[in-house]
């Protein structure tokens, strides 16, 4: 994982991105350049990274969860940040799509002659600062939405599954059929509202990227997506289904170890392993003894 973390460090600093050409007269890169972000980079990691982070570890100590749920929350939340933005860097510098407000970053020359040429390159770019001008290149997918729907779409995810509100059964603790009735219809909506509150402000940062012309709404959509599917895939590591019984609760050994336990197949015995002994553990071989059995 910190090794991931490098390399998107990498790639958003050190790597310039693909320069695909462009029209001087296209109308969708003639945006201008918004100098003032409505949701700065850091106001992004505070709502992505840090107010989910404390919000689950918040709810872990007040529901006395075990240190191993504490673990793996932080964990699953941890992968599907930094492999979103590994993600998303590899294929924006891949891509090279320029951004809307492009012709703004990078200022032609005002002497150019562009009826000669329909196409031009980074070439005839007179800015100067190189973040400025190289970033217009990095529009497809929106990085901000990207992150915003891995870490709040993982803070959705934790509610709902804490909150069991996919749960077959409903849940815990209910009395009756009248009992259940009046909880579908006060209290499962206002606690499926509560899991959709961190999807819908992972919506408005990705509004804010199209309204600062950094991103069309396609690059936001994908960006989204790609944040929601990482994440999604990521929690699903650690946690079961959210319609199971369980899904309030991750798995207890190894990822989806008691999905394939079946009494027709199994984990391949590892040849140091040997028979198993009275008190029902494996006893590993001595060397000398594999020596004489091979």
């Amino acid at each position: 994982m910190e090794l991931t973390s490098r390399a998107v460090q990498q790639l958003q600093f050190l790597v310039e991105p693909f320069h695909r050409m462009f029209s001087l007269h296209d109308l969708r890169i003639s945006f201008p350049h918004a100098e003032v972000e409505r949701v700065p980079l850091t106001h992004d990691f505070v709502y992505a990274l840090f107010i989910p982070l404390i919000f689950m570890l918040a709810y872990s100590f007040a529901a006395s969860a075990s240190p191993h749920k504490h673990h793996v929350t932080v964990l699953g939340f941890a992968i599907g940040l930094i492999l979103t933005s590994f993600l998303t860097d590899v294929i924006k510098n891949m891509v090279g799509r320029p951004r809307p407000d492009l012709l703004a970053r990078c200022l032609p020359n005002p002497k150019l002659d562009s009826s000669s040429a329909p196409l031009v390159s980074i070439d005839v770019c007179t800015q100067t600062h190189h973040h400025t001008l190289h970033d217009g290149w990095r529009s497809f997918p929106s990085g901000h939405t990207s992150f915003a729907f891995a870490g709040l779409g993982y803070l959705s995810l934790f509610l709902a599954g804490q909150m069991r509100i996919f749960a077959h059964g409903g849940a815990p603790g209910t009395a009756s059929i009248g009992d259940h009735a009046e909880k579908l219809v006060r209290g499962d909506l206002v606690r499926a509202l509560l899991c959709l509150g961190p999807l819908l402000g992972a919506t408005m940062i990705g509004i804010s990227r199209c309204q600062d012309y950094r991103h069309d709404v396609y690059d936001v959509c994908i960006g989204g997506l790609l944040g929601w599917v990482v994440t999604y895939w990521s929690y699903r590591r650690y946690y079961p289904r959210l319609s199971s019984s369980r899904c309030d609760e991750p798995y207890e050994g190894p990822p989806g170890a008691e999905d394939v336990r079946s009494p027709w197949y199994g984990r391949v015995r590892d040849e140091e392993e040997g028979g198993i002994g009275g008190n029902g553990q494996n006893v590993g071989f001595e060397l000398d003894e594999l020596n004489s059995r091979r």
